[in-house]
């Protein structure tokens, strides 16, 4: 999963309760090399924080690139006769979806580029252009395939990295489990990446902040806008918590699969609103190397997507671009 101590982009409010409304169920944890946070209400006031942990720890298991033993991790040593499971099936078809929609724009088998940056569990190298055009002979999502339950690759040096959008889905994977315990009224985050369901008991929305994409490694930013949150997702992909300095050069750790470079244009957030999180995930990821003027017109295409852009404009100012369908719901705080 991310390795990152802070959430990506996204402010999480629990908010204050009104003295007569019912108190809700709350806790949090360390998980995915990342912190998370779960509220919800249950008028039977059970803790599911053992079995959420679990869960995260079988996830774990499945997809993540930092545990050697993961499905992920064997499949990218080309080790035979692989069987994937649930997690890994719909993480694999959602990147090929989004690969598809955003035409080679979000591409999880940049895995050896990443790696070659410093961005993975892999050693750091020096970043030679030699170096990164051999690697890019063999990244391209058209050179891997999912047969029933085993993956095909069409080299064997390709590898998969589901860390750009994964841990969205373990949010989705996090409230069905709270679905099938019956809550109807919670919000969960993990690392940043946000799906809240119904409303609170005294009828107000959940809330949480977007961050100003200012550089900033150690702490949180101030929000740039509030969003009101029901029964949706929301993720955020920027360039201000991870990157690299070489040379006197900041490089964002966004990487163009078609270049094998990180991404070099003037969108610095991308928040994206979605029925759920996966979706959300991968898409911010996929926006962010699209830039702006690319992303507005995909944007115009999937009207199932919501998003709020933050740019630079040419002397360097913060800007603002939403689609329309976020004007109920978000509010900008710098106005």
């Amino acid at each position: 999963m991310k390795k990152t101590t802070l959430s990506l982009g996204i402010i999480f409010y629990c908010g204050q309760l009104l003295f007569a409304q019912e108190e809700p169920m709350k806790f949090e944890g360390l998980a995915q090399g990342t912190t998370y946070h779960i509220t919800y209400f249950d008028k039977q006031e059970r803790d599911f924080q053992p079995e959420v942990e679990q869960i995260l720890a079988d996830f774990d298991k499945s997809v993540s690139t930092y545990l050697p033993s993961s499905i992920i991790s064997r499949i990218n040593r080309d080790e035979k006769n692989v069987v994937v499971d649930k997690y890994f099936t719909t993480c694999f078809n959602k990147a090929k979806e989004v690969w598809k929609n955003t035409e080679g724009a979000f591409d999880p088998t940049v895995y050896p580029i990443v790696n070659l940056w410093g961005w993975g569990p892999g050693k750091k190298q020096k970043v030679e252009k030699k170096i990164v055009d051999s690697i890019l002979q063999f990244v391209g999502f058209e050179k891997i395939e999912l047969k029933g339950n085993t993956v095909v690759k069409k080299d064997p040096r390709v590898g998969l990295d589901f860390n750009a959008f994964a841990q969205g889905y373990s949010v989705d994977v996090v409230s069905e489990f709270l679905n099938s315990k019956g809550i109807s009224q919670y919000i969960v985050e993990i690392g940043g990446e946000v799906y809240a369901k119904g409303k609170k008991p005294n009828g107000d929305n959940w809330s949480i902040g977007i961050e100003k994409p200012i550089d900033n490694k150690d702490s949180l930013n101030p929000p740039t806008a509030i969003v009101k949150l029901e029964n949706m997702a929301v993720s955020t992909s920027g360039n201000n918590r991870r990157y690299t300095i070489i040379d006197g050069v900041k490089y964002a750790h966004h990487i163009d699969p078609k270049t094998g470079y990180p991404t070099n244009n003037n969108l610095l957030s991308a928040s994206v609103f979605a029925k759920d999180c996966i979706t959300t995930d991968a898409n911010a990821t996929g926006l962010l190397v699209m830039g702006l003027e690319k992303t507005k017109k995909f944007l115009e295409v999937h009207k199932e997507l919501q998003a709020f852009l933050i740019y630079s404009d040419e002397k360097g100012n913060l800007k603002i671009w939403q689609t329309p369908g976020l004007e109920k719901i978000l509010s900008n705080v710098d106005e």
